[in-house]
């Protein structure tokens, strides 16, 4: 986390401090690091609202013309000449270009990724501070972490009521997304609850809410963007790995440029559907 944010910041011109734990842990009371943590701070640094984020990319595509059909299931899909048949628990559609951003179901659609967008379980918590007001957004910048627990993140209280807090790959299962186990157990919540007890133990109070969810892991955690070699009136948009949504608004236009041109202004060099061919 430390190194590639601050690259990131470095590359873009992008301001930012480097903080000792001592002095993050005065300027942000709810955070409780240790001597040897030291932090990339960026003042700017934020998070999105999801559910808000879909719905207003949702009216715009209508706005531009799309026809939204919500609750119905894709079951397959096949190539027919130069176009696609796409079937669904309601109808079949026929279409000249595909875009498949199937999210946790990517490898059931398109088995060419099936070894390389491996679904994950995954748990997060909400968890109730004993100072409120050290866990506002005004009090409390959101974190990623290394540590020799694993990789955390988290965020202040907001929307939903208390501190939120994940951990990158929470207990290493591997899962069907059809088949996964959608309870919260004990083993779930001891994993957020040892961490957020260590490093911000005033907001280890009560759970309010545990929710799962998965990720769509590839081995070096980049994305998959491209078109299929045998099917080039097929793009794909896949394994964003926990950190794809924020920028779901860059990928939709280079899935409008694959689908509309074959390839796009971007560069996606980096997220080639063959890089994990043998």
């Amino acid at each position: 986390y430390f190194l590639g944010a601050k690259e990131a910041c470095d590359r873009h011109d992008i301001p930012y401090e480097i903080l000792t734990s001592s002095e993050v842990n005065k300027r942000f009371p709810g955070y409780r690091f240790p001597e040897e943590v030291t932090s990339v701070y960026q003042a700017d640094g934020g998070f999105l609202l999801p559910e808000r984020c879909i719905v207003c990319h949702v009216q715009a595509a209508e706005e531009a013309g799309a026809e939204i059909h919500s609750l119905e299931t894709v079951l397959d899909w096949e190539a027919q000449g130069e176009d696609v048949r796409v079937r669904t628990d309601r109808d079949t559609y026929t279409a000249g270009r595909l875009v498949v951003t199937a999210g946790a179901w990517a490898a059931k659609m398109v088995p060419q990724v099936a070894t390389c967008a491996v679904p994950e379980r995954q748990v997060l918590g909400w968890f109730q501070p004993t100072r409120p007001e050290l866990f506002r957004p005004e009090t409390f910048p959101v974190f990623g972490i290394s540590t020799e627990e694993g990789r955390f993140y988290g965020f202040p209280a907001y929307s939903i009521p208390g501190f939120k807090i994940g951990r990158s790959h929470h207990l290493l299962q591997q899962v069907d997304p059809d088949l996964m186990d959608r309870d919260v157990h004990a083993e779930d919540e001891a994993v957020l609850r040892g961490f957020t007890s260590r490093y911000f133990p005033l907001a280890a109070g009560p759970a309010l809410t545990l929710k799962t969810c998965m990720y769509t892991n590839t081995p070096d955690e980049h994305f998959l963007i491209g078109v299929l070699p045998d099917h080039p009136q097929v793009s794909v948009a896949a394994g964003f790995s926990g950190h794809g949504f924020k920028f779901a608004s860059v990928i939709g236009e280079i899935m409008a440029d694959l689908a509309q041109n074959g390839e796009t202004g971007h560069d996606i060099g980096l997220f080639r559907l063959d890089r994990f061919s043998a």
